[in-house]
């Protein structure tokens, strides 16, 4: 593919409804319009992308710096078909739509709706009393967890679809089991948005997805691979996706277990709340600064998140100097980077290397709670 000829971008933003973002999206697919980005913050120097790049999504990625997504239209298309397949999703049957666009889940849920004729049914703000049912969704495990435990609209629309994809983070055994009990239909993906979201479903790869364990990361080799990494700022260079034979080695650890793919964590620091990728390092990298004090950031297991964000530190933080940091990482990391609970401690735990030990940070608080 010649990365030098291009073609325009066309930015989604908040204001646009339904029929102009299915009527925009329609024609990036079939190259009679300019490729869309969906993403939260604007980026100026992206004005022209590959000419076969359909989509681009902003995603913190796997290393909690920006990434800009390139992702064709055939790879849109595979991802949408494998998956309505493996549901036995028929022309006519409706998707509802519960993520944000910024997110390749919510994107996925777009294409999939076009490829069987079908407007989504747009929750995502939703007030209504009464939810309209739909044939399949697409929720992140906080999602799920909320339905199960509040009884509400959300659980009763999650109870009327045929099956309810749940993905953007690990899916514990016990909220599976809740939601089981609460007559729900649910499968759990595993993709990102190089994988143009979820290409394993329930531990299974979908048609033209294959997986490799190389040293304990999980490889993927699909039909659905994104292009590039495109510049996020001037200077940048194009980067494909893959490597040379096709393969896009994740940062994420896993294994077989009777043929499935389990995952079971991830190579670097960065962790998954709510749907969302934090960056420990850039939490930490943000607020030692604007402390009298160290900072370390780390996660500890919550029912609701996930991944519940948590920092320690040497400095005593006053309320109101508190809220004033909260407002500040909301602006310059985002809402869900903000930590849902601070703790003093005398010190910083380091390993023998001077490196933080995370876990013992955990260890350190759990004990001082217990006494």
């Amino acid at each position: 593919m010649d990365v030098n000829a291009k073609r325009g971008v066309k930015h989604v933003t908040a204001e646009w409804q339904m029929p102009q973002i299915l009527d925009s999206l329609a024609k990036a697919l079939n190259g009679t319009g300019p490729a869309l980005r969906f993403a939260e913050q604007s980026n100026p120097s992206l004005e022209s992308v590959p000419e076969n790049i359909a989509v681009v999504v902003a995603t913190s990625g796997t290393t909690g710096k920006a990434k800009e997504i390139g992702l064709s239209a055939a790879a849109l298309f595979a991802s949408a078909r494998a998956s309505n397949d493996y549901l036995g999703a028929a022309p006519g049957d409706t998707w509802s739509l519960l993520l944000p666009l910024t997110h390749i889940a919510g994107v996925n849920v777009l294409v999939r709706s076009l490829e069987l004729g079908r407007e989504p049914i747009d929750l995502r703000n939703t007030t209504l009393e009464t939810i309209p049912t739909a044939d399949f969704t697409a929720i992140v495990p906080t999602q799920l967890h909320r339905a199960v435990n509040e009884s509400g609209f959300l659980l009763r629309h999650l109870q009327s679809a045929h099956r309810v994809l749940v993905g953007g983070a690990m899916l514990s055994g016990d909220l599976r089991k809740s939601a089981s009990d609460a007559q729900l239909q649910v499968t759990a993906t595993y993709g990102m948005t190089e994988t143009s979201g979820g290409c394993v479903y329930d531990g299974i790869p979908l048609e033209g997805t294959e997986v490799e364990i190389r040293e304990g990361r999980i490889a993927i080799k699909s039909t659905c691979l994104a292009s590039y990494y495109l510049p996020t700022r001037p200077g940048e260079t194009i980067t494909p996706i893959a490597d040379s034979d096709g393969w896009y080695l994740t940062n994420d650890l896993g294994h077989f277990d009777e043929g499935r793919l389990v995952v079971v964590g991830r190579v670097d620091d960065v962790i998954i709340s709510g749907g969302e990728k934090i960056s420990l390092r850039a939490v930490e990298e943000f607020l030692t600064p604007l402390v009298d004090g160290e900072v370390v950031a780390f996660t500890h297991p919550d029912a609701e998140w996930g991944e519940r964000l948590a920092i320690a530190t040497t400095a005593s933080i006053e309320v109101d100097h508190w809220q004033e940091l909260q407002g500040k990482i909301r602006i310059s990391l985002g809402r869900h980077a903000i930590p849902q609970d601070i703790y003093r401690i005398a010190e910083i735990p380091r390993g023998a290397l001077g490196k933080v030990d995370r876990e013992k940070v955990l260890r350190t608080i759990k004990s001082k709670e217990s006494r």
